[in-house]
């Protein structure tokens, strides 16, 4: 029989269930990977094998990021790239990557995670696009299984280099059948569809600038010969849009539709210059997006209309993006800039009201579910996944906030999460990370990112 938990006397047990019940008192029982029940404090307590007092806590489901580039980490504030726009930017950035070594992908893929886990993070996609120096995939896959996070692992791919049209440099390019049967490797090896999977496998071309409209195509028909979904960049900035309509003679929504990346089981990453047309095309096909606030600021992208994208009924996630393009990985607090940014597209959002805090946390959980194609993660009730994070509100910085625990975890500076379970284990207890030591963790990961930067080795 698996063992029990019985997390009780939560101060407010956030369940994003259907009628997205808050229940203070509440408790959530977990047996093995599941949770068993979730119950009021007027319901009896059931007997558990391991029993936790949540007073003072927030208990809430575990937040989805939908899109990351976790080797990036290696490569945060390098100044050259810090004030530039997109283009600029990852001009600046290829020809550091192209160092990028396997054990690079490796440690960067667990500081990502480790920092995403402390954030409340307990399912992550990630989009890894460039392969250099016999890097694979499976360098990451095989990192991430030692983190213990839920995992979507996006065999990503550049196909056009510089010479024939597209941004990145020829080096980093792959040849176009040489992706498409790693594609169907990858898929082959790691890829697991059944309920409650903790890996699952993405196909990824990284970008209408980056690969053949040919690529795009086939990309899509393997995704769906073989069952897994499809993610890309679109829409991002100006230059991305003018890049579309110069190469394509089509606006970015109707190239992902031609392309055959538009669908309920498509995601696609920013949107920020989304129109109005794409916004219906988005919403009528099923198609969803990764919303990266911090990011579209960081490099001067834009605010995307989430709430005008929500509207139209599009399935809408958040992402923290790159870690060179956000510089941080922590989930809870691109939730608070996701409602904060939005309130400075109110008056072009069609009257929408403000963004509020549940629904800033809804877009981190249930929306981040349904993007990733989850039907077992982002609320709490019984047969859902056992991933459940508490936050302590006791501290100083929720101090005269507890009239309303749920707006003030938003609201408040973003904190370390106090607990975290994973598939039923126990992966953050008292805010520290049981799956790794983050000192080591970090002094390995700052060596490989100096070696990095300057060309060494990194040995």
């Amino acid at each position: 029989m698996p063992r029990s938990i019985l997390l009780k006397n939560a101060l407010m047990l956030v369940t994003m269930d259907a009628q997205r019940r808050e229940i203070a008192g509440g408790w959530v029982l977990i047996q093995g990977r599941q949770i068993q029940q979730v119950g009021t404090p007027h319901d009896p307590l059931p007997a558990a094998d391991d029993v936790m007092d949540m007073s003072g806590h927030l208990v809430m489901p575990g937040l989805v990021n939908t899109h990351h580039h976790m080797y990036q980490t290696l490569t945060r504030v390098v100044p050259a790239a810090q004030d530039v726009s997109l283009f600029g930017w990852l001009r600046t950035l290829y020809p550091i990557w192209a160092r990028l070594t396997p054990d690079m992908i490796r440690v960067s893929t667990c500081t990502a995670m480790a920092e995403l886990m402390l954030s409340g993070c307990t399912t992550s996609s990630d989009h890894l696009y460039l392969f250099p120096n016999g890097s694979r995939l499976d360098d990451q896959i095989e990192a991430a299984a030692t983190m213990g996070m839920r995992f979507h692992a996006a065999r990503g791919a550049m196909s056009v280099g510089e010479s024939a049209g597209g941004l990145p440099p020829d080096s980093l390019v792959e040849d176009e059948p040489s992706i498409l049967r790693d594609m169907q490797r990858v898929v082959e090896a790691y890829h697991d569809p059944s309920r409650l999977a903790m890996q699952r496998i993405v196909l990824a071309p990284c970008s209408p600038f980056s690969v053949s409209r040919d690529l795009m195509r086939q990309t899509a028909h393997l995704a769906r010969a073989t069952g897994t979904r499809l993610h890309t960049h679109l829409a991002e900035n100006a230059s991305d849009i003018e890049y579309s309509r110069d190469a394509f003679g089509m606006t970015p929504a109707e190239y992902a539709e031609d392309t055959g990346l538009m669908g309920p089981d498509v995601w696609h990453a920013h949107c920020v210059r989304l129109d109005h047309a794409g916004i219906e095309r988005f919403g009528r096909t099923g198609t969803g997006v990764a919303h990266c606030p911090c990011s579209n600021m960081r490099l001067g992208s834009g605010i995307a209309p989430v709430r005008r994208m929500m509207a139209h009924g599009v399935n809408v996630g958040l992402g923290v993006d790159g870690s060179a393009s956000n510089d941080s990985s922590h989930m809870l607090a691109e939730a608070r800039q996701a409602m904060l940014v939005s309130r400075l597209m109110h008056d072009q959002e069609d009257g929408a009201a403000m963004m509020g805090a549940r629904t800033a946390l809804e877009l981190a959980t249930r929306g981040g579910a349904a993007v990733l194609g989850r039907d077992d993660i982002g609320h709490l009730s019984a047969g859902m996944a056992a991933d459940v994070v508490a936050f302590d509100l006791r501290g100083i910085d929720h101090a005269g906030a507890l009239v309303d625990p749920v707006a003030a975890l938003v609201f408040c500076t973003p904190r370390t999460v106090a607990l975290s379970l994973i598939n039923g284990q126990v992966v953050v207890r008292d805010g520290h990370l049981l799956t790794c030591d983050t000192r080591q963790l970090a002094e390995r990961h700052n060596h490989l990112a100096r070696a990095l930067l300057d060309g060494d080795d990194p040995a």
